[in-house]
This record gives C-alpha cells, sequence and structure tokens, in this order.
C-alpha cells in the first residue's frame, strides 16, 4: 500500500455513525403534536441533513404537508430536548469504523470531524461512543461563523489539526461535504451508505466507498 494523507476529516451523520434511529425517536416524539408519524428510520435516513428543524418540515412534508398551524420551533425544541436526552440509545459507529481509526492513527494520520450538528453534542455523541480519543480537531455547526457547504469549516478543522488541505482528505456522505471539500481544494470520498437522496455517484467526489474497511486502500490510492 502507497503512502496516506496526512490528515483526514470525516463528516459525522451518515458517514462515521449511523444516528438516524435516534434521531427517527426524536420526529416520533413531537411529530403527534400536529397527529402525524410515525415515520421510519429508513425513511429519515433520506432525510437528514441541514439541522433538526430542517429534518422536521421534511418529515412534515413526507407525511402530508406542513400544516399552516404547525408551530415549528415548538417542535424543533421538543425534539432537540428529547434527541439530547437520548443521544445514543440506538446510535452506533458504522460498521469498521473503530478498525479503520485505528488503522490511520497508528500510521500517523491525523483524524477531525466537521459535522453540521452542534458542537456539544458532536462531542458528547463521540464521548458516549469511545470515539473522543481518535480525534485531534471536533468541529461543530456552531463553530464557525459559515458552516459546511462553506469552505471556512473544513478549512477551520484542518488549521486545528495543524494541517493543509493539500494534504487532507475528507470523508462525507451528503452534497455539503463535497461541496465543503471542493471550496476548500481538498480531495473527498464519498460513502455510499449515507443520508442523502443523491447517489453517491452523482455527488462528484474523487472516490466512493461502500464500506469504511475500503477507506484506507481508497486513501492510499488518492496520495
Amino acid at each position: 500500500m502507497s503512502s496516506l494523507p496526512r490528515a483526514v476529516v470525516f463528516d459525522l451523520d451518515g458517514t462515521l455513525v449511523d444516528t438516524a434511529p435516534d434521531l427517527t425517536a426524536a420526529l416520533n416524539h413531537v411529530l403527534p403534536r400536529v397527529d402525524r408519524g410515525p415515520v421510519r428510520v429508513a425513511d429519515v435516513r433520506s432525510m437528514v441533513g441541514q439541522g433538526l428543524r430542517r429534518l422536521i418540515e421534511r418529515a412534515l412534508t413526507a407525511t402530508g404537508g406542513i400544516p399552516d398551524d404547525a408551530d415549528i420551533e415548538a417542535m424543533f425544541e421538543g425534539a432537540f430536548r428529547y434527541y439530547a436526552a437520548h443521544l445514543t440509545d440506538r446510535s452506533v459507529p458504522f460498521p469498521a469504523a473503530t478498525d479503520v481509526l485505528d488503522h490511520l492513527a497508528a500510521a500517523g494520520v491525523a483524524l477531525g470531524v466537521c459535522t453540521n450538528k452542534p458542537t456539544a453534542l458532536s462531542e458528547r455523541l463521540l464521548s458516549e461512543l469511545d470515539l473522543t480519543k481518535y480525534f485531534d480537531a471536533i468541529l461543530g455547526g456552531d463553530s464557525v461563523a459559515v458552516k459546511k457547504p462553506g469552505a471556512e469549516h473544513l478549512l477551520t478543522t484542518l488549521e486545528r489539526m495543524n494541517a493543509r488541505a493539500d494534504e487532507a482528505v475528507m470523508i462525507g456522505d451528503s452534497q455539503a461535504d463535497i461541496d465543503a471539500a471542493r471550496a476548500a481544494d481538498v480531495a473527498v470520498v464519498a460513502v455510499s451508505y449515507g443520508y442523502t437522496l443523491v447517489p453517491a455517484s452523482e455527488l462528484g467526489a474523487d472516490a466512493i466507498i461502500d464500506t469504511l474497511s475500503d477507506l484506507p486502500e481508497t486513501l492510499a490510492r488518492l496520495t
């Protein structure tokens, strides 16, 4: 195997950790307020992105449209409280995640997380799943003024990792991840199992993997 990149930055939800089950539970906690739900985990996987408010709006749209009298802010607050209290009830790292992180860390690769999820929730999620130890930087959507797909979010993550754009690779599952990497002039790998309606083949990544176990070899080819 050829050399690995100096730094690898992961998206969180849908890339590194399968959080859809707990996000689904949070949705199903508040949807009855407008006589909707429940929604299925399989459906929520294609709704995640751009935050919990947007997730609630997509769930309402998918179950009959957004009611005129729907208080989205109140639903958001209720769902957020529930989600924060049940953050890792059923969320788990995707298959091979810890093995790959072990491999990359042992090879001296700097690792980071760049996610639009709030920083406090991201840090607690990773801590409760015993993943914090791997990362030199964890930046949530409220860590910077402009989050993904803006380049600043990814570039600031790399700065905290003491790494340059030209020696890094971004790993993500959504258009926001690929667009952020392109804006920052960072190579990018898309995962095919993530949370997006757009097929991975249409996201415009430099490479696509079907499982994280394929990542080390793919990274070596990109370097």
